[in-house]
């Protein structure tokens, strides 16, 4: 997530803007690519029996240091979210561009795709607050998969605007899938974020 400095921008951004202009057309399919695995088993007893995948989009480091922490706890596999054009480095040059692909319900051609993703039961989404919604690669990704009867729980960061409609916009963006209680953290606090995601997921039932 993008994590502001400046309280007015801050509170116009809620974490990062992002957006580009008109639907763009859809770009050659991404590459299939296996989920890296590195906890297959977790600790959660409401996840044992279920197939999981914990896939996130990041742009600071700050959802990918939540996402790890997401799954070190559900197990499963881990997918990161990434365009084939990246964002601008540069942090004010990037919210300008979030904020015209936003505009022009933009969706950026991911670089690669989770393989076999009927597998899975659980999808746990993360992703930064870009513009009062979700990044526009986020929409790419959901768009792009058939996530009928999956269960799609979503965490995201932000820079102090809090989730705006996030949770909803997710469960419109995939409308025949099943989704579950978010979370949603500010940026800042993700590398002491154990006991915040630990009694999240006890209060979840899948």
């Amino acid at each position: 997530m993008l994590a502001l400095a400046v309280v007015p921008v801050l509170l116009i951004l809620g974490g990062c803007g992002a957006a580009k202009k008109e639907a763009v057309p859809a770009a050659k399919p991404a590459a299939t690519t296996a989920a890296t695995t590195s906890n297959p088993q977790g600790s959660l007893e409401s996840l044992k029996g279920k197939k999981v995948l914990v896939a996130y989009f990041s742009y600071s480091g700050n959802t990918r240091k939540l996402a790890e922490t997401v799954h070190n706890k559900v197990g499963g596999d881990l997918f990161e979210i990434t365009t084939v054009k990246p964002y601008p480095a540069k942090y004010d040059d990037c919210v300008e561009y979030a904020k015209k692909e936003k505009a022009d319900k933009g969706r950026p051609e991911l670089k690669s795709k989770v393989a076999n993703l009927q597998q899975y039961d659980v999808i746990f989404l993360g992703f930064p607050v870009w513009w009062y919604t979700l990044p526009m690669p986020v929409y790419t990704f959901l768009e792009s998969n058939d996530l009928a009867g999956k269960t799609i729980v979503t965490f995201m960061t932000h820079g102090g605007g809090g989730e705006y409609n996030c949770f909803k916009d997710v469960a419109n963006a995939a409308p025949k899938a099943k989704t579950l209680t978010g979370l949603c953290l500010p940026g800042g606090s993700v590398n002491n974020a154990g006991g915040d995601v630990d009694t999240w997921l006890k209060g979840l039932k899948f």
